[in-house]
């Protein structure tokens, strides 16, 4: 049978109290290895989670770059051939979709129109919203004034909407106002439009409701 052994220490309250303040540093220290420790494993993983996942992103991409090349370029054959047919022209239509002979799948090829301004911009809004708020002198007047204003605001992002803004020229028409229509030419010259990137979608038809569901092509749709 074993023996218990205890050993015991008198020691003074002093030395009791320089005895818990070392525990306790030692105890301290212990944690901040751990934690130390902790974060490095924790690192650790997320390098190797990364290093592994981090291939398979760009190979995805790659394929996916490689797959809208390869539709664009087929198509463009397919979208000459239909502008001869149809007599269509490049600038008119910015969207084409083929619905296959079975009615189950097509694909839609095109690109988004997007606004842009040069910094002229300003002055011709400046010099529209100066002009008119010299010319409220009735009721008609004053609507006008309104709905030109309306057309000028910008939207949530601070920026010109050109839907609104060039449907000015109507409105400073009817007010017969040399400075409107010379602010309103210079937003007018200022618009210069872009096209986004082309876009790709494809779609299948659902077998029972007979709706088009498209099929996820991003990383956020998958």
């Amino acid at each position: 049978m074993e023996e218990n052994n205890k050993t015991t220490v008198e020691m003074t309250a002093e030395q009791f109290a320089e005895f818990q303040a070392f525990q306790e540093q030692q105890a301290r220290k212990a944690a901040e290895a751990k934690k130390k420790a902790d974060r490095q494993t924790y690192d650790e993983l997320v390098d190797a989670a990364i290093e592994e996942a981090f291939p398979r992103l760009q190979n995805v991409s790659d394929a996916l770059r490689m797959t809208k090349k390869t539709v664009r370029e087929n198509f463009a054959v397919i979208l000459d051939m239909k502008r001869d047919v149809l007599n269509l022209t490049k600038e008119k239509q910015r969207s084409h979709t083929w619905t296959h002979s079975n009615g189950k799948v097509r694909i839609t090829i095109g690109a988004h129109k997007c606004d842009g301004w040069k910094d002229t911009v300003t002055d011709g809004v400046q010099m529209v919203k100066d002009a008119c708020l010299d010319l409220v002198r009735d009721d008609t007047t004053r609507a006008l004034v309104n709905q030109i204003m309306a057309l000028m605001s910008p939207d949530k992002d601070g920026n010109l909407k050109a839907a609104k803004a060039l449907q000015l020229r109507k409105l400073a028409d009817e007010l017969h106002n040399d400075r409107i229509s010379e602010g309103v030419s210079i937003i007018e010259e200022a618009y210069i439009p872009s096209l986004s990137k082309t876009y790709i979608y494809g779609e299948v038809r659902d077998e029972v409701t007979g709706a088009w569901k498209s099929i996820p092509l991003g990383m956020t749709e998958a």
